[in-house]
């Protein structure tokens, strides 16, 4: 119980996880490939149900590492494009020993302001984010009753996902199946 108790208090502490993800960064930059960490700040968070009966919370984020909104004219008004990052769905628990899903959606910080003075384009970006949910991660959610709890801005345990990008002129190593690393 004494280790694990160490490894947890490990894992939560800052000066560790900056060496972790610097470790990180440079193994990946031998590999040809340029990280960067996506660590998400909370927005608000969107209540609904996945599949009819399980809890899912999905928590629309904000990091500068994401490309901002862009309007484009049309006619009858704008076509905005909505740049974002998912991160896979998690499982937790909650109150009482109830599973719940969490999933992060991260945009723009300008995109979270703009929600914040605008209710009709925090519509849009709340459609985003359960349309980005359901296509990329193969779930049915419950739009309908999907609802947005006031005064929490992240719910779960923050995790920070990666955005690996192939630095310029470096060759991709051959596939290696027995790395511990994911695929590009």
């Amino acid at each position: 119980r004494a280790l694990f108790a160490e490894y947890a208090a490990e894992l939560a502490d800052p000066e560790q996880r900056k060496l972790y993800e610097e470790e990180v960064t440079a193994l990946e930059r031998e590999r040809g490939v340029e990280v960067r960490f996506v660590h998400p700040e909370g927005g608000y968070v969107l209540r609904t149900s996945q599949a009819g009966s399980r809890r899912c919370y999905i928590n629309v984020c904000s990091n500068p590492h994401i490309g901002l909104p862009q309007a484009n004219p049309e006619p009858g008004g704008h076509r905005w494009a909505l740049p974002y990052s998912l991160a896979p769905g998690r499982e937790e628990l909650g109150r009482g020993g109830r599973r719940r899903w969490i999933y992060d959606v991260v945009f723009h910080p300008v995109s979270l302001r703009l929600a914040a003075r605008s209710s009709r384009f925090r519509r849009l970006l709340s459609d985003t984010a359960l349309e980005a949910v359901e296509r990329h991660c193969g779930v049915q959610l419950d739009r309908t009753n999907a609802t947005v709890l006031r005064g929490i801005k992240y719910k779960g345990i923050p995790q920070a996902p990666i955005i690996r990008t192939p630095l310029p002129g470096a060759p991709l190593p051959p596939r290696d199946d027995d790395s511990p690393l994911p695929p590009f």
